[in-house]
């Protein structure tokens, strides 16, 4: 079995069984990024817990309009992440994400890079202490979901804000 191989097969079996996929309506921070080079969206969410006197990540979650390879590593990804701090989480690259599923081909590594994006966007919102837009009641059945958002009417107080990926790693 070669290490393509290997990776080709827990990037299916990610795929397969998702973990952690779905809003999360009790959110404390949410990161959304989006890719005009291939069309994909990806959005997380994290919810925080005090431990031993410190403020750690307790679950995350994600949605995504995309790859399959942009699945499975924000699946592995929500999984790294619990436990973590704020600066541990921070520290955390598109490779550190990616890892459990192997090295990702050249032309996959931009899904890496949109699960970062996404959880840096939200590790800021938490830190600048920002109430998250997805735990806002929707206003209308459309705001149900990640595209009905998008695609209906803007939150409450319009915030709403999308991270464009630097084009170089696309």
């Amino acid at each position: 079995m070669t290490a393509d191989h290997s990776t080709e097969e827990r990037i299916r079996e990610a795929i397969a069984n998702p973990r952690n996929m779905g809003e999360m309506a009790d959110a404390d921070a949410v990161g959304t990024v989006g890719s005009p080079d291939c069309g994909d969206m990806l959005r997380m969410w994290l919810k925080f817990k005090e431990k031993d006197g410190r403020k750690v990540i307790d679950r995350a979650s994600f949605q995504s309009f995309g790859c399959q390879t942009a699945i499975a590593v924000a699946s592995v990804a929500t999984e790294l992440l619990a436990g973590k701090t704020v600066e541990e989480a921070l520290k955390l690259d598109a490779g550190d994400l990616a890892r459990p599923l192997g090295p990702l081909p050249p032309m996959k590594i931009h899904c890496g890079q949109m699960v970062e994006g996404a959880l840096r966007q939200a590790l800021e919102e938490e830190a600048a202490g920002e109430t998250p837009a997805a735990a806002e009641p929707p206003s209308s059945p459309a705001g149900q979901t990640l595209l009905g958002r998008l695609s209906g009417p803007a939150p409450s107080g319009g915030k709403l804000k999308i991270v464009k990926l630097d084009d170089a790693g696309a």
